[in-house]
């Protein structure tokens, strides 16, 4: 008798000593992940408060022969690639739905380089969206962006004239830097739908300040119910 009271009791003491193990394991999990995700908000923040800064001081240039700074406003001459207009599919603009229409503009240098030229308003027709575009030598200014990455894809990217994503090669041109104008003046500019910057470095170290709060419960909470369960354990572990 005494021999079975003995085991039942060591089997709730052990018992009770994982639970404690899986308690403090939880809870340590969800401090690191708030922590961790805290301090990516605030290095999203850092960077985008850098990009805001290369932005201002960006330079202007006319037609540069060196891979222009992001953020560059540049100002271009030549004539529109007419036929070679494509569009980037899904974008929006004061709560409508639309493309941007993408058209080469051949230098004056004979170089190649690709303009982002507004929001073109289709609604939710999926046939290709067509679009007025200048003939003649015309002069156009905007702010240049670098081809990045860019969102993965879910499918093809080139869908009759659209695009899911900016990539240079559905173009198969030799253009002159890896990247395009955003159009702000000149012909063939379009209502603006692009900015350089969504989201402000202000939300980024909200959302910080966020996941460390969450973190700070989390370890209040673990601490407390560790404790706890400590305390609530003692008498059991006494009686041995």
């Amino acid at each position: 008798m005494e021999h079975s009271l003995g085991s039942n009791v060591s089997q709730h003491a052990r018992r009770g000593r994982w639970r404690q193990r899986l308690w403090w394991s939880l809870w340590s999990l969800l401090v690191v992940l708030g922590l961790a995700l805290g301090l990516w908000q605030w290095e999203r923040g850092e960077e985008k408060r850098d990009y805001l800064a290369r932005l201002s001081s960006a330079p202007t240039l006319t037609a540069p022969s060196e891979m222009p700074p992001e953020g560059s406003r540049l100002t271009l001459s030549g004539e529109y690639l007419v036929d070679r207009t494509l569009f980037l599919d899904n974008r929006t603009h004061d709560g409508r739905l639309g493309v941007a229409p993408l058209t080469p503009l051949r230098g004056d240098d004979g170089r190649i380089w690709l303009v982002q030229r507004g929001f073109l308003e289709t609604g939710t027709s999926r046939a290709d969206p067509a679009v007025a575009t200048p003939q003649g030598r015309v002069t156009l200014r905007g702010r240049w962006q670098a081809a990045g990455e860019g969102a993965p894809l879910f499918g093809p990217n080139h869908e009759g004239a659209r695009l899911q994503r900016i990539q240079l090669d559905a173009w198969a041109l030799d253009f002159a830097h890896p990247g395009w104008l955003h159009l702000e003046e000149g012909p063939g500019a379009l209502p603006a739908w692009w900015t350089p910057s969504v989201m402000p470095p202000s939300r980024h170290v909200g959302y910080a300040v966020q996941w460390w709060g969450l973190a700070l419960a989390a370890l209040v909470v673990m601490i407390i119910g560790g404790r706890r369960m400590r305390r609530d354990g003692l008498p059991v572990e006494d009686s041995k």
